[in-house]
């Protein structure tokens, strides 16, 4: 039966989702996806899905939230959206890979993110690294954050979650950011693009596992860097402690890093190493 609740269509551009419908659409055929659970209200969907991954839940859980109220991006940088403007999301994956390649996941969830948005919004979008989606004009579309877990009888697994703005508009966004429906000028549905992403994320995230994490064997090295707007310009990475490097972003290493060449020599630089990565206009 559809969903009945009085709020389902309270607002004709932003509905609710249909928690039943996108898991039979979602895990009828799928080797991956378990489950799908949408909420009303939740702090952190990340959070949440990490208590759960501790107590065993297994790989392929699903969790949605139409608003989250405590969410958290990188380096716990707030992330806020209002109710059921964006797609809100967690999912579970116990990849069975060396732990340095774990790094990769982040990435891979980048290039699935973008090829799910321009397929069902016809927007085209580039990855930054190591966790945002961008707009053609630089503005933020999406944040990605990657946190590993532990379990007491499984392997060990990472929760990723994604923030996606959707129908969020202009005098909502901050001036970083933007949304699917500031791009197109339209409204967006969130059920596809949601469909669309998980789907994309099965389809490279089996190959990458079965591959060993290896993003060259996988093809996914090669893919990201098709979608990169980081890798061959020029960035400023802020470090912790204030300082700054500037240099080429040349490319992405085995285990997911930013190789940097800077004025005193090559670097590489895991996500936890910096604080901000800006890419530097040319100057003329």
């Amino acid at each position: 039966m559809p969903d009945a609740s009085p709020s389902r269509w309270s607002d004709l551009e932003r509905p609710a989702l249909d928690a039943r419908a996108l898991e039979t659409a979602l895990c009828r055929d799928s080797a991956l996806w378990r489950s799908v659970e949408v909420v009303d209200e939740i702090g952190s969907t990340n959070a949440a899905l990490a208590a759960a991954a501790a107590g065993d839940a297994p790989e392929g859980t699903v969790l949605v939230a139409e608003h989250q109220v405590a969410g958290r991006g990188r380096l716990d940088r707030v992330w806020t959206s209002p109710p059921r403007a964006g797609l809100t999301v967690s999912f579970l994956l116990r990849p069975d890979v060396p732990a340095a390649r774990r790094g990769w996941l982040p990435l891979l969830t980048g290039v699935a993110l973008a090829e799910s948005v321009r397929e069902v919004s016809g927007v085209l979008a580039s990855v930054k690294w190591p966790n945002d989606l961008l707009a053609a004009d630089g503005r933020k579309l999406a944040g990605i954050l990657a946190e590993s877990v532990a379990a007491d009888s499984l392997p060990a697994g990472v929760v990723v979650g994604v923030g996606l703005n959707v129908s969020t508009t202009a005098a909502e966004l901050p001036e970083t950011g933007t949304s699917l429906s500031v791009v197109t000028g339209g409204t967006v549905d969130r059920a596809p693009v949601l469909l669309g992403f998980l789907r994309a994320v099965e389809r490279r995230y089996r190959g990458w596992v079965r591959a060993l994490g290896d993003p060259v064997v996988s093809g996914l090295a090669h893919d990201y860097l098709a979608w990169s707007s980081t890798i061959g310009s020029t960035v400023e990475v802020t470090m912790p402690d204030g300082s700054a490097l500037v240099g080429t972003a040349r490319a992405i290493d085995w285990d997911g890093r930013l190789v940097v060449d800077g004025a005193e020599g090559t670097v590489e630089l895991a996500s936890g190493d910096v604080r901000h990565v800006r890419t530097r206009v040319a100057e003329a």
